[in-house]
């Protein structure tokens, strides 16, 4: 399912939401500047959690799969390489992670969660407090993948676990809004209007579901879904902790309305 817009307004420009996006845009403009065999800026920065485990380790890092003939036919070897040393602490990773990403297609599709989902929840954190929001969840979800797997020597990038913390507060804070959303059947493009907190519970069932395939040892496609489970839960915690205080401005419950369905599309190809 892909959001195209939700049916909440804001009362404020969400600076901070764009600022966010401006910067993980850059960033990962200086990944696509690099050479790509190389790739130290992933290396570096991204989150390794046998090098948080172990500061002082010398890293051992997945680069490629090589097919070989053995005694029992082709078998599988894989190649690695050592990683790039951290120029930072490598718990801050944890945080330097999330603004890393590992094509166009990552990029985008998280920038554009964030930008349907996050300015509603800037719209009550303020523009400052929204910052810390979003980066908490961040190392939330960053600390929540660290605990599930220790010893890997997978760079751990990419802004998903704070976006779903940003989703996670959206499900508490706008139970009522409705997201426009694009699903995709074949050559058939379906548009429909569905409730968010559907949209965003189906989102996290998916991710719980492969998070405990992976867990069991069933190939997930090398995804971290407990840092999206744990971003989404942190994300909101902090929401239905704070909804009811004066830290936060109040909820906007003004909504545009919405025809329940739009229609399909047959897609050219």
């Amino acid at each position: 399912m892909i959001p195209l817009h939700d049916n909440i307004p804001t009362r404020t420009v969400p600076g901070m939401n764009y600022a966010v996006i401006a910067v993980t845009a850059l960033v990962f403009m200086a990944q696509l500047a690099e050479n790509p065999e190389e790739a130290t800026l992933v290396e570096q920065y991204g989150m390794i959690p046998a090098r948080v485990s172990d500061p002082d380790a010398e890293i051992e890092i997945p680069v490629a799969i090589e097919e070989r003939q053995g005694p029992g036919g082709i078998e599988e070897h894989v190649i690695t390489n050592l990683a790039a040393p951290s120029p930072i602490p490598p718990i801050l990773t944890l945080f330097t992670c999330i603004l890393l990403h590992g094509g166009w297609m990552h990029f985008l599709g998280n920038m554009w969660f964030l930008h349907i989902f996050g300015d509603n929840v800037e719209d009550r954190f303020g523009h400052f407090g929204y910052l810390l929001f979003y980066s908490a969840c961040g190392v939330a979800a960053s600390l929540v993948h660290f605990v599930t797997d220790p010893s890997s020597t997978m760079p751990t990038i990419g802004a998903s676990g704070a976006i779903a913390g940003v989703m996670g507060a959206y499900f508490v804070w706008y139970p009522k809004a409705m997201v426009k959303s694009l699903i995709p059947l074949g050559p058939i493009l379906q548009m429909v209007v569905l409730p968010a907190p559907f949209f965003l519970g189906i989102w996290f069932l998916m991710n719980l579901f492969q998070g405990s395939m992976a867990i069991a040892g069933t190939e997930a496609g090398g995804v971290a879904w407990w840092a999206h489970i744990g971003g989404f839960a942190a994300g909101a915690l902090i929401a239905w902790l704070l909804g009811s205080t004066k830290l936060l401005g109040p909820e906007n419950s003004q909504r545009m309305p919405e025809a329940s369905h739009v229609g399909s599309y047959r897609v050219r190809r």
